[in-house]
């Protein structure tokens, strides 16, 4: 097993990929098995994925990743992943209206993320997207509920920039 904090620092949001370097099934599939190992609030799983790797289907993907002038490093990213939300089904909770789905799919794509970096890929997860347009693009007609869409595949440049991040003092009260 490596190290998780070297894993952890490695993982950054690529926004620079190699056009010509396409993610294998497998390693897309791998990424996919991690995120359906990761917790969720009474093992709901409320969670599928949408792995595209076909080289036109990416191409007129990206498109729906460009909205209001965001993202579009997608045009030379080869391969994405679309998160939906699944229906929850909770047991023995007294807060009915307590919903959990968001929560489990940050953390069953955190997962994801981390599966993609120990293969050597990149990742960058993108909020802004027209999920009608996605879906149309995809062939897709039944309602899905996007939640997040993930750019998968090998960043342009190894280097990796500087961490900026909150001093921990501002972030944490240890008590």
């Amino acid at each position: 097993m490596s190290d998780f904090f070297q894993l952890v620092n490695q993982r950054e949001s690529c926004r620079n990929y190699d056009p010509d370097k396409r993610p294998t099934k497998e390693q897309l599939i791998n990424c996919i098995k991690a995120a359906q190992l990761a917790p969720s609030a009474c093992n709901s799983q409320p969670w599928s994925f949408i792995v595209i790797n076909d080289p036109e289907l990416s191409k007129a993907a990206a498109p729906c990743m460009q909205i209001r002038g965001l993202n579009k490093f997608t045009e030379k990213c080869p391969s994405f992943i679309v998160v939906c939300e699944e229906d929850a089904m909770l047991i023995g909770r007294s807060e009915p209206d307590q919903k959990y789905a968001s929560i489990d799919i940050g953390i069953a794509v955190a997962h994801l993320c981390y599966a993609a970096t120990q293969q050597e890929l990149s990742t960058c997860i993108m909020g802004a997207f027209d999920p009608e347009a996605l879906l149309k693009v995809l062939g897709i007609t039944e309602p899905k509920r996007v939640r997040l869409v993930i750019a998968v595949g090998y960043a342009a440049t190894e280097q990796l920039r500087p961490k900026r991040r909150k001093e921990l003092e501002e972030i944490m009260t240890y008590l």
